[in-house]
């Protein structure tokens, strides 16, 4: 027989991962054969009399299964399977009643319960139910974890936030998709602008052509032409055949260009031309060839600056920037550094094959402290690196790279320095802080934090944070 834990709704007890049943009953002798029966079940019953002590439990913890009776007083059943779904969706609801009709289990049933079981039942068949609707839970989560890794892999693209820059960024994103104007994107080194481009691609009418990326920075400037815009055979020396260029190859679809403040005012002097009309010569040509191509730009230069010393070109940056997508660097936003932290971690644990659960507290006070000059490319490197040193299921302060475990300069952090010996003190301002960020809504601030909803709405009762949501 597997070991049970039983407590009142009421009570302060530790919860143990185990999937939750609440028992709601107000017939004290039924609550109590109903507790003996699924005590035998791996599984943490908790037992209530109260209706309203039901719902607190259900709007507090992670309840998997909810056995409730149909007629009681102030609140009956049918209130509570709503609430209970109203709360998690996932939550399968048993109904119990001495007075079943076939309207009150239709009732029952289209108000989304598991089962409507009718007094006086054998012991065994609620067991059997009950065990069953665990399972219809657990499945539920398992699929819901498993399409929250294929939305977070594939559908994000990477890119990860909850912070507000970021949803702005995600709402810039879809307006821009919709329509087939060229974008410029800003932002420091390292922030995620091909990340970005990539999603207005596959968002956009041409997500079923190519996505091509230049860096502007990483190619000579006197290829840069050539791979470009082509060339035909005997264009120059050593052209021994035609080649298209890049934008030929994306005809149809997204050409990204970025770091285009390192192109040459030649260089821009032909995007422009392309731009206004989609015509371009190929090196050797007479002709003009045309293409279908969006065209989408990324800076980490301020291009201002650059055309008022001649650099750059105005009128081409008036082209580029119809739309303009700045994205903050990740000192700005660190209500998202946890959230982007557990991603890479998961990827990169997937790739080495090991067993790594999550970072330690002291760990995430190193990474909340830093200012993260390399953005998102930084912390990316930097948990890999963790992750592949660490001999351990947790990744703490003993894989530190140094440069995080430097000195804290006063005034040049976003947040004050807590020692790392407060590991309670430290907890508890992380979650008062990402309560603050979140604004209360403790389902979000919970997935940043990377626990679950009842562990999160203990730790605020035990540290007295529920004056820190508003």
């Amino acid at each position: 027989m597997m070991s049970i834990e039983v407590r009142e709704v009421e009570s302060t007890a530790h919860s143990r991962d185990k999937y939750k049943i609440l028992i709601v009953e107000d017939d004290p002798h039924m609550s109590e054969l109903l507790v003996g029966i699924l005590s035998r079940l791996d599984a943490e019953v908790i037992a209530t009399k109260k209706a309203q002590s039901a719902l607190d439990c259900l709007e507090s913890e992670d309840v998997a299964v909810v056995v409730t009776d149909l007629k009681m007083p102030t609140i009956d059943g049918i209130e509570v399977l709503k609430f209970a779904k109203k709360c998690n969706a996932f939550t399968q609801v048993i109904m119990i009643t001495g007075y079943a009709t076939v309207e009150s289990a239709v009732e029952a049933l289209k108000s989304g319960a598991y089962d409507y079981l009718r007094k006086p039942f054998e012991p065994e068949e609620l067991r059997h139910v009950v065990e069953r609707a665990l399972e219809h839970f657990r499945l539920s989560q398992e699929n819901l974890k498993l399409r929250a890794k294929n939305v977070l892999y594939e559908e994000s693209y990477g890119l990860i936030g909850q912070s507000p820059s970021m949803e702005k960024v995600r709402r810039m994103i879809d307006a821009c998709a919709a329509y087939d104007c060229s974008v410029l994107i800003t932002g420091e080194s390292g922030v995620g602008k091909e990340i970005v481009a990539q999603r207005i691609h596959l968002h956009s009418t041409r997500k079923d052509s190519r996505f091509v990326a230049l860096n502007c920075a990483a190619i000579a400037e006197n290829i840069m032409e050539s791979e470009l815009f082509g060339y035909q055979k005997g264009g120059f020396t050593g052209a021994e055949r035609n080649k298209p260029g890049l934008l030929e190859s994306a005809d149809g679809g997204t050409l990204f260009l970025d770091e285009i403040n390192n192109s040459t005012l030649s260089m821009q002097a032909k995007l422009l031309r392309f731009l206004q009309d989609g015509s371009f010569f190929r090196i050797g040509e007479t002709d003009p060839r045309m293409a279908n191509v969006r065209v989408v730009a990324a800076t980490n230069r301020d291009l201002v600056k650059q055309m008022e010393q001649g650099e750059f070109r105005d009128d081409l940056y008036y082209r580029l920037k119809v739309i303009e997508i700045n994205i903050p660097p990740l000192r700005e936003r660190r209500v998202d550094i946890a959230l982007l932290a557990n991603y890479f971690l998961k990827k990169v644990s997937t790739q080495l094959g090991k067993g790594i659960n999550g970072l330690s507290t002291r760990v995430l006070g190193a990474f909340m402290r830093h200012n993260w000059p390399g953005n998102v490319r930084e912390l990316e490197n930097v948990v890999t690196r963790m992750a592949i040193l660490t001999e351990t299921s947790e990744i703490d302060v003993d894989v530190l790279p140094s440069e995080l475990t430097a000195d804290r300069e006063t005034g040049a952090r976003a947040i004050d320095y807590i020692s790392p010996h407060s590991l309670e003190e430290i907890e508890a301002y992380f979650i008062a802080k990402t309560l603050r960020e979140t604004k209360g809504n403790r389902s979000l601030a919970a997935e940043i934090l990377g626990i679950d909803k009842s562990t999160l709405w203990r730790k605020i009762k035990r540290y007295n944070l529920a004056e820190e949501s508003p």
